[in-house]
């Protein structure tokens, strides 16, 4: 793994008055403006069954690749068992074209499962969920080489064909893989891709990073750069910001994606409605200046 600057993003739900695609674009543009390295979308289809508004996250991308011209972006992450994996590939294709190459694409398993799955009559099982993030993957980077491929798999058959255009980005778009710490299984999936980023339930401190980033160094087959990518309070001012990143920087960590949503209590029956002006507040203030 080659070290690199520290680089920070933020991660939008694209839920109640966000479910706009036009707020969407206006909130990339700010952050674009505001000096952030990336814009990422949670995907789901449903935030909550009852009530929700919800934006689609690919065509929300769709139009904030036209709108930006530097900023990184993509879903953070698409739970890729609820989808055609050959329809992914296609999809980051197109997006890769449309942002002149600024596509990441992260996966996983998807949580909530029973509000990405099961309301849908789609497994939830995470074994079986994670053998179809397993074919998904091998399918869409077969898929991406842009030469004959077929696949034979437990959930997934492909007759032999050809899928072109390649993605812009080469050898390939990144593929971050995500996963709930202290799972250990879904950091060894990272490390055959390009990155790992782990979700809690709490921020992870640098003893869980030096925990995974131990993970992920097992299973590396390769020296090519490896994404880690942490979540969590990050300070505006810079020397605070400078020494909250520092230890974490020191194990590796390679993106900072700020906490957007402030303290509101996720039981909240508001929490949509009080989030988005932490949100917005955020996006502006831009991150930190360190160096």
């Amino acid at each position: 793994m080659t070290a690199a600057r520290m680089k920070f993003a933020v991660n939008i739900p694209p839920f109640g008055e966000l479910a706009d695609p036009r707020e969407l674009v206006a909130l990339a543009r700010q952050a674009e403006a505001a000096g952030w390295d990336g814009f990422f979308l949670w995907d789901h289809v449903v935030f909550h069954p009852f009530g929700n508004a919800v934006a689609d996250p690919w065509v929300s991308l769709a139009a904030i690749a036209t709108a930006t011209e530097r900023i990184r972006l993509g879903p953070m992450l698409t739970p890729l068992p609820r989808r055609r994996p050959w329809q992914v590939a296609r999809q980051a294709v197109t997006l890769d074209w449309l942002s002149n190459g600024r596509l990441i694409l992260s996966v996983g398993l998807g949580d909530p499962a029973q509000w990405d799955f099961g309301f849908f009559g789609e497994p939830t099982d995470n074994r079986v969920r994670a053998e179809m993030l397993d074919e998904g993957l091998a399918i869409i980077t077969g898929l991406w080489r842009g030469e004959r491929f077929h696949f034979e798999g437990k959930h997934y058959r492909l007759q032999e064909l050809i899928f072109l255009p390649r993605p812009l980005q080469q050898p390939r778009i990144p593929i971050w893989v995500g996963g709930w710490w202290p799972h250990r299984r879904p950091m060894a999936r990272a490390a055959r891709w390009d990155g790992a980023c782990p979700g809690a339930d709490r921020w992870l401190t640098p003893d869980d990073w030096r925990e995974i980033m131990a993970i992920v160094a097992r299973h590396r087959t390769t020296d090519a750069p490896f994404d880690a990518v942490h979540s969590g309070p990050l300070p505006t001012d810079p020397d605070a910001a400078a020494e909250a990143i520092a230890p974490y920087a020191e194990l590796g960590v390679t993106w900072w994606v700020a906490d957007t949503l402030g303290d509101v209590p996720w039981d909240d029956p508001q929490w949509v409605e009080k989030i988005v002006p932490n949100i917005r507040q955020r996006v502006v203030q831009g991150p930190p200046k360190i160096g």
